[in-house]
């Protein structure tokens, strides 16, 4: 579904970044990526969404490369940013059917998926506003119904529980379940340790732009421990 080989990007007069950063997410995968601030996972998503060039690497999704078929990697992925850049002089239906338009998703089945999320997530009502009307969450949750409505096999998320009330951040873990169930992956930035646990099935950890750690969460956290303990330690040991 995605493999990231040897990922490099490192930014020009600074030594932030990421390096020499290896992961696989295959099918049926939620998989947390987490790391201190800095520590490369913004970065890190936003070269597999093609947001940003890399130095050297590669990126393969739904077994497409990305450099070499960009477009291609694109229509199997939803990207999420941690804070949405929506086009604020557009009423929120209108954005959703500019989405809809770019993927080429047909009539039936965009009303049928809209009318679905927006009354789950309490948007319906909304829709007929501008998004420049919209609070935080509510272009945070707009961002999850665009990346729904086209139906993608790979949701890359940073940080997509921010803003949202715990109503909406439940609906969001049972939809990322459902993503699952049907084949689908998730790749996802967090500081929400307790989440990350309860939620996936594979956890990352990045530090300083290097993977500390991978593998399934039960293997990482042992019987015992929890998440942010083994993050805090994790992260402590790096640092001596």
């Amino acid at each position: 579904m995605l493999n990231i080989e040897h990922l490099t990007k490192h930014y020009k007069g600074s030594d932030k970044g990421v390096t020499d950063l290896s992961l696989h997410v295959v099918p049926g995968d939620i998989y947390a990526f987490i790391g201190h601030n800095g520590a490369g996972k913004t970065t890190t998503l936003k070269c597999i969404a093609g947001i940003q060039d890399f130095d050297s690497g590669s990126v393969t999704i739904d077994g497409k490369d990305l450099r070499a078929d960009p477009l291609g990697c694109k229509r199997s992925f939803a990207y999420i940013p941690d804070n949405p850049d929506l086009y604020e002089y557009l009423t929120g239906i209108q954005y959703l059917n500019f989405v809809a338009d770019v993927f080429q998703v047909p009539k039936a089945e965009r009303e049928a998926r809209i009318a679905r999320y927006a009354d789950a997530f309490e948007l319906t009502t909304s829709l007929g506003d501008l998004i420049s009307t919209y609070s935080h969450g509510m272009k945070q949750k707009l961002a999850i119904l665009s990346a729904l409505v086209h139906k993608p096999r790979l949701f890359i998320l940073d940080e997509p529980f921010v803003g949202l009330d715990p109503k909406a951040s439940v609906l969001l873990k049972e939809m990322m379940g459902e993503v699952c169930a049907e084949g689908g992956a998730i790749f996802f930035s967090t500081h929400v340790l307790e989440v990350a646990e309860k939620l996936c099935n594979k956890v990352a950890i990045i530090k300083d732009g290097r993977l500390v750690t991978a593998g399934a969460m039960d293997e990482v956290v042992k019987p015992g421990s929890s998440l942010e303990s083994i993050f805090l330690e994790v992260v402590d040991h790096e640092a001596h």
